[in-house]
C-alpha cells in the first residue's frame, strides 16, 4: 500500500533534520572556538555560536507555528560533516593549518544549513501556511549567506603557509 506523505511531511522531516543540526552545531561551536590558534577565528566560532542560539529559537517558533512539537531527528549529513571538522581538529592540533582546516570545516557546515534552508523555502511555497513561516527562513538563509562570505573572508586571512 502507498504511503500518504506528502510535501509538509517531507517539510516537517526535514525541520526535524535541520532542528538537530542546529542543535548538534550549538554544542560543538564552544570546542571550536577553544582550540582555534587566532583570536579571530576563535570570535568567528563564537559569534556563530551565538547566532546558531537564535536559529534553534526561530526553529522552535516555526514548529509552534505549525502546531508541531520542536524535536530533531537524527541527521547522518550533519553527523559525518561534524565528524570531518573533529577529524582535522585531531590531525591538526597545533599545526600551522590548523585554524584554516577549522574554517574549512565550518564552511562546509555553513553550506548544509544553507542548501537545506533553501530547500525547506522551496517546500513551504507550496504548502498553504508558507506565509506564516517563510521569513524566518529567508532570515536563515541570508544570515548563513552573510556568514559563508564572512568565513571565505577568514579562510583566506589565516596565517598557514603552503
Amino acid at each position: 500500500m502507498k504511503s500518504e506523505k506528502g510535501l509538509e511531511t517531507l517539510f516537517v522531516e526535514g525541520l526535524k533534520d535541520l532542528y538537530y543540526a542546529e542543535k548538534k552545531i550549538l554544542k560543538t561551536l564552544p570546542k571550536l572556538a577553544k582550540a582555534a590558534e587566532s583570536e579571530q577565528v576563535s570570535a568567528a566560532f563564537e559569534k556563530h555560536r551565538m547566532e546558531t542560539e537564535r536559529q534553534v529559537e526561530r526553529l522552535e517558533q516555526v514548529f509552534e507555528q505549525l502546531g508541531k512539537p520542536a524535536r530533531g531527528k537524527t541527521c547522518p549529513a550533519i553527523d559525518g560533516i561534524l565528524e570531518e571538522g573533529s577529524e582535522v581538529l585531531e590531525e591538526y592540533k597545533g599545526a600551522p593549518a590548523l585554524d584554516a582546516g577549522l574554517v574549512g570545516a565550518a564552511q562546509a557546515v555553513e553550506h548544509y544549513e544553507i542548501a537545506r534552508y533553501g530547500t525547506l523555502i522551496g517546500f513551504g511555497h507550496r504548502c498553504d501556511w508558507y506565509h506564516r513561516i517563510g521569513w524566518l527562513f529567508y532570515m536563515e538563509v541570508g544570515l548563513h549567506r552573510y556568514s559563508h562570505r564572512s568565513t571565505m573572508r577568514l579562510r583566506t586571512s589565516t596565517g598557514a603557509a603552503c
